[in-house]
């Protein structure tokens, strides 16, 4: 019998016992797991929270249902445990690969942006402005964040711009950290220059800007880094 969680509801803990065995690798990706009757057994629970249960997870990516064949193992990883692995990264980490999201959004921006893309960022950028000492520090971080997801998604690509908004909220606290940290926030010429970049159609130049941009940030993270 698979074990359940306790304190949680019936479909909750079934969902976690199902979770577990694809965790932990008993049912691999393309694996059709037992059927209901079967589940009901194995989890001791009605086949009505198995049902439940199932549906939960295929939400989440982790199961599938195929009509008439079954439901099988569509990922072997937890979207959330990821997410609260990424953030407990450190912000050097975190920093790191903002910078590679960004620039190969750059780059791919800069052949693709259409000239509504390029107003919307001149609005976005002219919007961000300075931080000004007394500001509410989160004020400032939205708009910020506002400017550098549009400019991901001038690159047009979904995939990216889905990943990058599942980083979102460790993004947004990564530019309160260069905040409240006094790590070095580039200033307002800095992000005019990821739209001249973007705006060059040359991917390079707009690569350069980005890395120009996150150099004085990844420097001042690489000093404070433990030896």
């Amino acid at each position: 019998m698979i074990l359940l969680a306790s304190k949680t509801s019936l479909a909750d803990a079934a969902a976690q016992g199902i979770q577990r065995e694809i965790l932990d690798g008993r049912w691999a990706v393309g694996t059709r797991i037992p059927n209901e009757p079967t589940l009901a057994a194995l989890l001791g629970v009605s086949r009505g929270t198995v049902r439940e249960a199932v549906k939960m997870l295929a939400s989440q990516g982790l199961l599938q249902a195929r009509q008439g064949s079954g439901t099988y193992v569509r990922a072997c990883y937890d979207p959330g445990r990821t997410l609260q692995q990424m953030r407990r990264a450190t912000l050097r980490d975190q920093v790191e690969t903002r910078c590679a999201l960004e620039t190969a959004a750059a780059r791919l921006a800069a052949v693709r942006h259409t000239p509504d893309d390029l107003q919307r960022l001149e609005e976005l950028v002219q919007a961000r402005g300075q931080y000004y000492d007394g500001e509410t520090e989160p004020g400032f971080a939205a708009r910020d964040f506002a400017f550098h997801s549009e400019f991901v998604r001038a690159s047009h690509n979904q995939a990216l711009i889905e990943t990058y908004l599942f980083f979102a909220t460790s993004v947004q606290e990564i530019i309160q950290a260069t905040v409240e940290q006094c790590i070095p926030e580039p200033g307002q010429q800095a992000h005019e220059d990821l739209v001249r970049g973007i705006a060059s159609g040359d991917p390079d130049q707009a690569e350069a800007a980005v890395r120009r941009f996150m150099a004085p940030i990844l420097d001042a993270l690489q000093e404070a880094a433990p030896a």
